[in-house]
């Protein structure tokens, strides 16, 4: 069964991390990424999640393909230097890596953005384009190994072409 990791830190938006999360484990196995184990992190509304294991330990080998949830979490992985090499060397094994809405900060911050087509929320256009990509308003973008959403109204498009991508 392919393996699926989804990043998670404070501030996540719930919507963009919870159904992909459930809709995922229909069909792969799904771990929760932190920054650290067994923590528990809160999303913008209070909802809470505990990650299964911290980026430091997850061998990038051992994933197909990895999730990144926006809401404001984003800012908070990029803080995180294991966690921008993980997703540093999913990208570099070619593998599939999807971002939402905010989720996309991370890509500018952990891998070659140049020439690939992406979207996001729109107040992240600019830290994409200024980080070599071309930023178009689709609901899903797929350019190679990397597909990316606006916002959580997208999560279906998005989570069935990953989900494509991956079968």
């Amino acid at each position: 069964m392919k393996k699926v990791g989804i990043l998670l830190e404070n501030l996540f938006n719930e919507e963009e991390f919870i159904y992909p999360y459930h809709r995922l484990k229909e069909d792969f196995e799904v771990i929760i990424i932190g920054s650290e184990k067994d923590k528990t992190y809160t999303s913008e509304n209070g909802v809470k999640f505990t990650s299964d294991i911290a980026s430091k330990d997850v061998d990038p080998q051992d994933l197909d393909a990895l999730f990144i949830p926006g809401g404001y979490s984003p800012d908070y992985m990029r803080r995180c230097q294991a966690t921008i090499d993980l997703v540093k060397e999913v990208d570099k094994e070619n593998k599939t890596i999807a971002a939402i809405c905010h989720g996309p900060w991370m890509l500018a911050s952990c891998i070659d953005l140049k020439g690939k087509d992406v979207t996001s929320f729109y107040s992240i256009k600019d830290d994409l384009v200024n980080a070599g990509a071309n930023w178009i308003d689709e609901e899903t973008v797929v350019s190679e190994n990397i597909l990316t959403a606006r916002i959580p109204k997208d999560l279906s498009s998005l989570v069935k072409a990953f989900v494509e991508k991956l079968s």
